[in-house]
């Protein structure tokens, strides 16, 4: 784990042995993989420091030497702060992960909307005193509950994009399907695109986006009939997970767009567990996010082992 400190509008981090082989440009753009733009605008600004002093971005780094990252500068928010009891999961200077309510979308989708979960994490960072502009790095459909990270700052959601594209954010759904799968495993690998008859919804479609779903049976509910499955994403597309399911023909309970059962209110879908390496710290970050439906969907299931 790398030492690091916030100090007003400064980050510091203190340089480890593995960081030895990078320069402070190939830190930024190798290691990082932080957008070309992005360095270039860092230079010109002059919002890197090495031992408090404007650094040759060309030599090697050393150990214990501490680099200065200008990252928390005052941002003018981009949506209406509101306040909403959201639970928070993971916080720290630079990133947070909220476990999302059902009915509530991610972000607005027109200017001026509020009960999203941007406007929350807005006002949940102001109230904190702290000048950020928090930006989602995935997204949940309105009804999908569960873990959703959310960037505070530019750079690290620069960063946190180019995790995700290259599936270093590795994220795990539950769902509840209708029927009975007999299989114990098995992808999805199926291209996803718009249905032309249905503004908001998707199907399978050979001109479609790539999209791979791969799940695993945990328990087959014979009484109820449903089969209770993990699922983790490769790809992010909307409804992936719901679209995939139903064109299995065993959509998702309670999944009335997707000709799922009437069994539940809303369809049967939570982002149990988020995991991630830290860009800064190196730490390994695993969130686990409780079941906070009411009445439960999920019943008698043991988060931890997912």
């Amino acid at each position: 784990m790398i030492q690091t400190n916030k100090k007003g509008d400064w980050f510091e981090m203190i340089i480890p042995a593995s960081w030895e082989q990078y320069t402070l440009e190939s830190l930024f753009k190798g290691f990082w993989k932080a957008p070309k733009k992005v360095v270039h605008q860092f230079r010109l600004d002059k919002k890197v420091l090495i031992n408090g002093v404007q650094p040759d971005w060309t030599q090697p780094l050393k150990k214990g030497q501490r680099i200065q990252l200008k990252l928390f500068t005052e941002k003018a928010l981009t949506v209406i702060p509101e306040y909403h009891d959201i639970g928070i999961i993971y916080e720290d200077d630079h990133l947070i992960v909220f476990n999302k309510p059902a009915g509530m979308d991610t972000h607005p989708n027109e200017r001026g909307q509020t009960g999203t979960l941007a406007n929350a994490a807005a006002f949940h960072v102001q109230s904190n005193g702290e000048a950020s502009n928090p930006r989602h790095i995935h997204r949940l459909d309105r009804d999908t509950t569960g873990a959703i990270l959310f960037a505070k700052h530019a750079f690290i959601a620069a960063i946190l994009d180019k995790m995700l594209e290259e599936r270093f954010i590795k994220r795990t759904y539950l769902a509840l399907a209708d029927g009975i799968i007999r299989q114990k495993k098995g992808t999805f690998n199926k291209p996803i695109g718009r249905d032309r008859h249905h503004p908001t919804k998707r199907r399978v479609s050979e001109t479609g986006q790539n999209a791979v779903t791969h799940f695993k049976v945990l328990r087959q509910m014979k009484e109820e009939n449903l089969t209770l499955v993990q699922c983790t994403l490769e790809t992010g597309r909307t409804h992936q997970i719901r679209v995939h399911f139903s064109d299995f023909k065993h959509p998702l309970a309670g999944d009335a767009l997707y000709g799922g059962s009437e069994t539940f209110q809303r369809q049967a879908l939570h982002a149990v567990k988020l995991e991630f390496i830290h860009p800064f710290t190196q730490e390994k970050i695993e969130c686990h996010a409780p079941f906070i439906d009411q009445p439960p969907i999920f019943l008698n299931i043991e988060l931890y082992d997912i």
